[in-house]
């Protein structure tokens, strides 16, 4: 049975008072949650300060980024192990900004997967399509393709206890989100592409929703099928919309089939 799964990426926000201060209100407001997951995903400069205040709390630590490698040359990189080693369980991977910025390519990003499968933590892949591709109806078939070089490299087995996060690039930052039906449509593409592989692991796995979602929005998320949770850029750097954000998802009762 799949719970919902909230996440806040912080991106390259905060300061370490900041940062403090908003884990702080966050543990203090999510002391109760039971019915569904949440995670924030901090600067990795501030991984170990916010390590600290969720012991014991109900707030998962995620990295925003890994690198393909465990150890080595690698100046300015970050190894799955040392994030294990903060008791960090999410990463992020293929987050169209660093898709963009970055130049990481499907390749890349297989390699990370695989890398952060191999320590035990759990990727969340971030797949979506641009403004072109979106208005040339492109957008499930770039969405498959960048699961296929995952499959392709790692097999399906890969995505047992793994996440898909669909973030339609055109959306992030803009203030404008996709269509929650919209949404839904893509994800049951994607669900329906894994199951064409393993059915079992089709159903149980975490398929969220990202770009641009606020607490005015969410709920219209959440009562689709199949988006099973939203990863969260702006609104969770503000304790109060992040806050009304979970608690959306900890009240929401899931359609799920039987």
């Amino acid at each position: 049975m799949r719970s919902l799964l909230v996440i806040g990426n912080w991106k390259l926000n905060g300061n370490k008072n900041t940062i403090t201060n908003l884990t702080i209100a966050l543990v203090n407001a999510f002391y109760n949650i039971s019915k569904c997951s949440v995670a924030i995903a901090p600067p990795v400069m501030y991984l170990d300060v916010v390590k600290r205040y969720l012991l014991n709390s109900h707030i998962q630590l995620c990295a925003q980024n890994v690198d393909i490698h465990l150890s080595g040359a690698f100046t300015g990189d970050i190894s799955a192990e040392m994030l294990q080693d903060l008791n960090t369980r999410y990463a992020l991977i293929g987050h169209s900004e660093r898709r963009i910025h970055h130049k990481e390519n499907d390749a890349d990003i297989a390699k990370k997967f695989f890398i952060l499968k191999k320590v035990g933590l759990i990727p969340i892949l971030c797949i979506g399509e641009n403004k072109k591709e979106y208005d040339s109806g492109y957008t499930q078939s770039v969405c498959i393709n960048q699961i296929k070089a995952i499959i392709k490299l790692l097999g399906i087995e890969a995505f047992k206890n793994s996440v898909i996060a669909y973030e339609p690039i055109w959306a992030i930052g803009s203030g404008v989100s996709a269509s929650p039906e919209n949404v839904q449509l893509v994800h049951k593409s994607i669900r329906d592409y894994i199951a064409s592989y393993d059915a079992s692991i089709a159903d149980n796995i975490t398929i969220q929703y990202g770009g641009s979602v606020t607490p005015e929005n969410v709920i219209q998320f959440f009562d689709q099928k199949d988006i099973d949770g939203v990863l969260v850029g702006a609104a969770s750097l503000n304790a109060n919309s992040f806050s009304m954000i979970v608690q959306t998802a900890e009240k929401h009762k899931k359609p799920y089939p039987d």
